[in-house]
């Protein structure tokens, strides 16, 4: 068995994107520091598992339409036990979720933060 220990994902400021992360979810900073390039990262997320915050130390290019761009990240999955609670902590820190559904197995909303990314959040309660 796999498990997937953490993606990583370009932003314009990773230690904003972390403190609504922690805002959000729950998340804490695992690890900060200097990285590829001469860029900056945050690690965000719990023991198990975390999101890499990347800026590069560079003009970054408008991001593209996901879902029509070859090796695009589409959105971020987060799992929580209310979902009710975590949809208001997203209107709190300034988004708006779209697209919520019941659907079997749960029940759904997304949100994009200011970066573009666009974050899943489900309950299977």
């Amino acid at each position: 068995m796999a498990n997937l220990e953490h993606v990583n994902v370009t932003v314009s400021d990773p230690k904003a994107t972390a403190a609504w992360l922690g805002a959000v979810f729950g998340w804490t900073t695992r690890w900060e520091g200097d990285a590829i390039s001469g860029g900056y990262t945050a690690h965000v997320g719990d023991k198990g598992s975390y999101v890499a915050l990347y800026t590069p130390n560079m003009a970054m290019k408008d991001p593209q339409h996901s879902y029509t761009t070859r090796a695009s990240l589409n959105h971020v999955g987060v799992v929580v036990d209310d979902i009710d609670a975590v949809e208001a902590r997203v209107k709190a820190a300034g988004f708006t979720p779209h697209n919520h559904a019941d659907y079997e197995p749960g029940k759904r909303f997304y949100f994009d933060d200011h970066d573009g990314v666009e974050w899943e959040v489900v309950t299977y309660s």
